[in-house]
């Protein structure tokens, strides 16, 4: 897809779909108890495969190239008794690990088997009743594997005690877990390093419908805070509240610190709007730990390097293992619209500015984040974004509502 150099719209308004993370959630929670209604549900390929999935009674479930289902699915089918499943994905799914959710599982008396490589999908599971009701997770790995695990925690006998071992890596969505486990009427406590889910629903919300309002989704509001940041003009997004469930919402202070655009909430409508600061003076060099919302961290750094600020960020070591290596991919793309970067296992580092070759096209690597975090340039040159299709994975509509913003 050919982006032409753009000026963006004053004040254009864009309504962003339901949460992905949120959606995926209640998904598998009303799979398990039946008691939601759910609103304003994700229309991202991700929620799809997930909810074709919950619905499916084949005994082969297909997740392609979505890892929150086939995390969430993993535990929700080992609880399924008397259900055989193989739980398989893409070539990329088959390289990301799922070991230590695995083992977490057989520990607690699950029956899984690895089909081709130890540690790594495709499944196979046969659903029983788990016995035990403890255990111990390393919380440094992928916070969807605790996610996981809490979402059923519910169903087991005697409920679930997690353990988390060492430091714990994007705790918001954990937190946003218990609250919709709460929403949905399951008690739950965290203390310390353990996290405790008490068995069955509460009986004042077991026999009633419960309405759900999906909250649009934060990361997929990251895009038009770049947008704001780079051309310096409002923009408004639709169907946002001001306390949120989701960790993403740190968009709003690090835009503000970083690149001096302001959010500005109207609470009533449900809206809220991007306000760039005129007289902003941007910082020396941006330093941030990005551990607790390491899905942003593309869209930082790609506005970073627009904006020639210089630019450190930590706590990135899950985006190695996601759709693909995202701190080398995030590399190699920064270096065509102008930065030189180095990158650790956890950590990407700007280290010289320069003006870029007029032609631009930005590999995908089959990574909806990576079509959407550089699009924004496009307010600076004209580059060509390969793959454009992948937005399918989280923001269908993408490329219409950057085309409704643009001029």
């Amino acid at each position: 897809m050919l982006l032409k150099k753009s000026e963006l719209k004053d004040n254009e308004t864009v309504e962003i779909g339901g949460s992905k993370s949120i959606s995926n959630r209640l998904l598998v929670l009303n799979a398990l108890y039946e008691n939601l209604l759910i609103e304003n549900l994700s229309d991202s390929e991700d929620t799809e495969l997930m909810r074709a999935a919950l619905q499916s009674t084949s005994d082969v479930i297909d997740v392609h190239h979505a890892g929150t289902a086939m995390r969430f699915l993993t535990a929700y089918f080992a609880i399924q008794e008397n259900r055989k499943v193989t739980l398989t994905g893409s070539a990329r799914m088959r390289q990301r690990p799922i070991g230590p959710l695995v083992e977490a599982l057989c520990s607690l008396g699950a029956q899984i088997k690895y089909l081709e490589k130890e540690g790594f999908p495709p499944l196979q599971i046969t659903g029983c009743r788990l016995q035990k009701s403890s255990v111990s997770v390393v919380a440094t790995i992928s916070s969807q594997f605790i996610s996981s695990l809490m979402l059923i925690g519910s169903k087991l006998e005697n409920g679930l005690e997690i353990e988390l071992l060492g430091e714990i890596t994007s705790r918001p969505y954990l937190e946003m877990t218990l609250k919709i486990l709460r929403t949905t009427g399951i008690s739950t406590q965290w203390t310390g390093q353990k996290i405790r889910i008490s068995p069955g629903i509460q009986s004042d919300k077991s026999s009633q419908l419960l309405k759900v309002v999906t909250e649009s989704d934060w990361s997929s509001a990251s895009y038009f805070y770049s947008l704001a940041a780079i051309g310096r003009k409002p923009i408004n997004l639709q169907y946002f509240r001001p306390h949120s469930l989701q960790g993403d919402a740190v968009i709003k202070e690090l835009y503000w610190k970083f690149f001096g655009v302001n959010t500005i909430s109207q609470g009533s409508e449900s809206k809220i709007s991007l306000l760039p600061e005129s007289s902003f003076v941007f910082p020396e060099q941006i330093a941030s730990n990005m551990n607790d919302c390491p899905d942003i961290a593309q869209t930082l750094c790609v506005t970073a390097t627009a904006l020639q600020i210089p630019f450190f960020i930590t706590g990135l070591a899950t985006l190695k293992v996601k759709e693909t290596d995202r701190l080398a991919a995030l590399k190699n793309e920064l270096f065509k619209i102008g930065c030189i970067a180095e990158i650790t296992e956890n950590s990407i580092r700007s280290l010289k500015f320069f003006e870029p070759h007029e032609y631009i096209q930005i590999r995908t690597y089959h990574d909806h984040r990576m079509a959407m975090s550089f699009a924004p340039v496009c307010l600076l040159r004209e580059l060509q974004i390969e793959n454009p299709d992948v937005v399918e994975k989280s923001y269908p509509k993408f490329w219409t509502d950057l085309k409704k913003v643009l001029h």
